[in-house]
């Protein structure tokens, strides 16, 4: 079984996590996704963060067919336990992520990074949605 794993916030779903979903399970057999808890989404991203909480975050990406199974973490120790227990054959990270330090990477055995599609991000989203305000 080829086993694919990628993680993040996903706080606020759209159309670039669910191509990157759908991506990343045409590569094997299971998808595996990791979510920030929200403890560790207020400690990297402010205190207005996450606009979802964990709970509803987890749900809905256990709702989207692509994804197997869906774990959350509070620390990056526990996201390289979580990727190390794992041991995915393949890791999918956002090409922002492309020279920078990858949690767990040394745990798959290839690690392949996902161009960001159109200009989906969950700060664009926000941003967009304050400036109507």
């Amino acid at each position: 079984m080829k086993v694919i794993w990628t993680n993040g916030c996903f706080d606020i779903l759209h159309r670039g996590h669910v191509e990157m979903f759908k991506y990343a399970k045409s590569l094997g057999d299971k998808l595996v996704v990791g979510i920030d808890s929200d403890k560790k989404v207020r400690e990297d991203k402010g205190d207005m963060r996450p606009i979802n909480n964990q709970d509803d975050r987890k749900f809905l990406l256990e709702s989207i067919k692509w994804v197997d199974r869906v774990n959350v973490f509070n620390t990056q120790q526990e996201l390289e336990n979580m990727i190390q227990y794992t041991e995915p054959d393949i890791m999918i990270i956002g090409s922002d992520w492309e020279g920078k330090n990858i949690v767990g990477q040394q745990y798959a055995k290839k690690v392949i990074f996902f161009d960001r599609v159109g200009d989906y991000s969950t700060s664009n989203i926000i941003k967009k949605q304050g400036d109507k305000l």
